[in-house]
């Protein structure tokens, strides 16, 4: 999945900024990262393959609400961008831990992943403020990649109704959303 990841990253993005974002994610475990915990992808390397996954599902997405010339509306470097990108606020925050097990009637040691936050901003917003430290977003970048998770996101369990506004003013807001959601639930392993 890295050789597929970085062929559509180097084929798709050239903002200014974007070669040194990609040595930045070479260098840290965004390639052997977990995409979660337990919940999807929570394996070696999920985290790109989530991110590939979520790509493809962003540009049939994109291809099927606007049709032939859907590029007209969202370039592919904006698709790329928002689905290779959108979670890697979760780069150098997985951990491996131990835990005893009883297999097979004896005791074992099983490594799971536990979740460090060196720098807790939050998620889609700490996947803006991250990219945005090498190379600018548009508006229609920043908010999708900042309301990628939906419902799911803590502003909006907390009560906030920005994301309401933002899904009904940014077209891309939603259809990343949807792209996420089909790749965990439809082409990941959970749990």
């Amino acid at each position: 999945m890295k050789e597929k990841f970085l062929s559509l990253y180097n084929s798709s993005i050239a903002r200014e900024g974007s070669k040194e974002l990609l040595e930045y994610l070479v260098k840290s475990d965004f390639f052997t990262a977990p995409s979660s915990t337990k919940f999807h992808s929570s394996y070696e390397g999920g985290l790109c393959e989530h991110s590939v996954h979520v790509y493809n599902r962003l540009v049939n997405l994109v291809e099927n609400e606007f049709g032939d010339d859907y590029q007209n509306h969202y370039s592919l470097e904006t698709i790329a961008i928002c689905a290779l990108l959108h979670d890697i606020c979760k780069i150098n925050t997985y951990v491996t831990e131990y835990r005893n097990s009883k297999v097979n009637g004896e005791w074992t040691q099983k490594p799971y992943y536990t979740v460090k936050e060196k720098l807790p901003y939050g998620h889609g917003e700490k996947s803006v403020f991250i990219i945005q430290n090498f190379m600018r977003l548009t508006a229609d970048e920043a908010m999708a990649i900042n309301w990628h998770m939906g419902g799911f996101d803590d502003r909006v369990k907390g009560g906030s109704y920005s994301i309401s506004e933002a899904f009904d003013k940014f077209d891309l807001c939603v259809l990343l959303h949807v792209a996420d959601l089909q790749a965990t639930y439809l082409d990941e392993e959970r749990g």
